[in-house]
């Protein structure tokens, strides 16, 4: 099936109440385990790594230091195993971005189009003193926006970037109500499979929109370290209670895995 993409014409909440029907599977099948290229095995690969091995994804770890990748995959054996970057991106059903956001061009050269319609989860933040020109840009203009024009043929999804790693290691599978992440992407298939992975790392998704909107929760943005249940963050950030995505992932996500 191609990737479903939100024009502005179509406006997101009435195409995504028409598509989703049609593009979620069963129960079994949409909580099934996934196949993650983790591209950096830093502090943010490290993270997610060991909260998505909890929930049973195998994971492909790829980092310039390869040590730091052989590590964490020898820490989670057997579920994790290590490669290229290439490798990583070829082998996930998503790829995950755990870099400096000034290593995204390096990175997105590397990987090109073998990423063609991936589901490509976007955890990093820019900052002008670290990433340079890049990095202000994307401040700017939203590093949604940015993120996505290079990698233009991926299904970038913005989310697990608004909270510290130390913070979702210790607030993971907490007590109801749970710490909501936000996620913003204009794919629809991506946004769903964003939101299952939020769910399995132990938090609630909370949608907010297309990836514009993504600017909203980077560094500077009122959702970014906000740490507030889903009802809360929905308010804060102006999210719509009926919001498409919000209730279907949520009705999926009634009564468990």
């Amino acid at each position: 099936m191609p990737v479903l993409k939100l024009t502005r014409r179509q406006g997101l909440g009435a195409l995504l109440a028409t598509v989703l029907p049609m593009i979620i599977p069963g129960r079994a099948q949409a909580g099934r385990n996934l196949r993650i290229g983790m591209i950096g095995a830093g502090h943010v690969g490290g993270t997610l790594g060991h909260l998505w091995n909890r929930a049973g994804h195998t994971i492909m770890f790829a980092d310039v230091k390869m040590e730091a990748a052989n590590r964490l995959a020898s820490q989670l054996y057997p579920l994790s195993r290590t490669g290229t970057v290439q490798e990583a991106a070829k082998f996930g059903d998503v790829v995950v971005l755990a870099v400096p956001y000034g290593a995204l061009p390096q990175v997105g050269h590397t990987i090109g189009a073998g990423i063609s319609g991936k589901p490509l989860i976007d955890a990093t933040n820019p900052y002008g003193w670290r990433d340079g020109k890049l990095g202000r840009l994307a401040l700017k203009k939203g590093a949604g926006i940015v993120t996505q024009t290079i990698f233009p043929s991926a299904a970038v999804v913005r989310c697990f970037n608004s909270e510290d790693m130390t913070t979702l290691a210790a607030q993971a599978w907490r007590t109801p109500p749970r710490l909501a992440l936000p996620m913003a992407g204009d794919a629809a298939q991506a946004l769903y499979t964003a939101g299952w992975l939020i769910h399995d790392a132990g938090f609630d998704p909370v949608m907010v929109g297309s990836l514009a909107s993504a600017k909203l929760f980077q560094p500077g943005g009122p959702g970014f370290e906000a740490q507030m249940n889903a009802s809360d963050l929905r308010s804060l950030l102006g999210v719509a209670a009926d919001n498409p995505v919000n209730r279907t992932l949520a009705a999926q996500f009634a009564g468990g895995m």
